[in-house]
């Protein structure tokens, strides 16, 4: 088999109860079939299905990783948290991204959301690879509310906690802001030397899920479907694209994509199951 050109890092899963509807069985079955030969499973704020997906994959030949989409609490506005996606890279990181979101639901919780203090990344980074979230993240947010200076200070400050391990998310997901935030994050990149990867944010399977998924975000937020009203969080463009449409969305910046898979490869955690582990006491 050839190596990859694309990998999907960022993938939201049935166990992100309030805006995935993807199996974990059929998007493992999509990945081998498409040739990407590994596959992150990032879900919104937990990790519930890793154990299920870390078998799935390994019987299917794809490369599991694991990793979370998670909320990082914004002091100058609880009520709009930032995102960052963090992968685990070996077994340091996954027991430090299970220590972080322990932290976030036991002692940061907020409107139904386990956040986690941005003091945590500085003491709980080792064998983690950070990803900064997009148009969701800090540095995203701030380049586009136009606060150039204050995003170039958050990502030399991520860049701080992870270095040579932070990486600037891209993403052309059909929405009317991702092509000035892409153009303004390679400015920044290359301003601070810092590597970009492509990423797609994977909410349902395939294009014709997307009904379906918009019925699973109403019901979860209280909304109907039929509102034209209701927030349009996602687009019809948030399915399992296969590397030929990773590749052609983003053929102008092959680095991006190259980079999504150096950072497949960099993840190498391996998960010891079946046999039984008395606690530490």
């Amino acid at each position: 088999m050839s190596a990859p050109a694309f990998v999907h890092l960022r993938l939201h899963s049935e166990f992100s109860v309030v805006d995935g509807v993807v199996r974990l069985d059929k998007v493992v079955k999509a990945a081998a079939d498409d040739g990407q030969g590994a596959l992150a499973l990032t879900d919104a704020g937990n990790m519930f299905g890793a154990v299920r997906f870390y078998k799935a994959a390994r019987g299917a030949g794809v490369k599991p990783i694991l990793g979370v989409d998670a909320w990082v609490s914004n002091d100058a506005d609880r009520d709009r948290p930032y995102r960052l996606l963090l992968l685990a890279a070996d077994r340091s990181g996954y027991l430090n991204l299970c220590e972080l979101l322990s932290r976030a639901w036991l002692q940061n919780p907020y409107r139904g959301r386990g956040e986690l203090r941005p003091e945590w990344l500085a003491e709980l980074n080792g064998g983690l690879i950070a990803l900064s979230g997009a148009a969701s993240g800090e540095v995203g947010s701030l380049l586009l509310a136009g606060k150039r200076a204050a995003a170039v200070e958050a990502a030399q400050r991520l860049a701080q906690w992870f270095p040579r391990r932070l990486y600037l998310e891209l993403q052309r997901a059909g929405r009317d802001s991702d092509e000035p935030l892409v153009k303004a994050t390679l400015r920044l990149a290359r301003e601070l030397d810092l590597p970009v990867v492509a990423t797609h944010p994977v909410q349902y399977l395939a294009a014709e899920d997307f009904r379906a998924h918009e019925a699973r975000v109403c019901i979860a937020e209280g909304e109907t479907l039929a509102d034209p009203r209701r927030p349009q969080r996602f687009t019809r463009e948030q399915y399992f694209k296969r590397q030929e449409e990773m590749t052609a969305l983003f053929a102008d910046i092959p680095a991006a994509l190259a980079n999504s898979v150096q950072i497949a490869q960099r993840c190498n955690l391996e998960l010891v199951l079946g046999k039984p582990r008395l606690p530490d006491y």
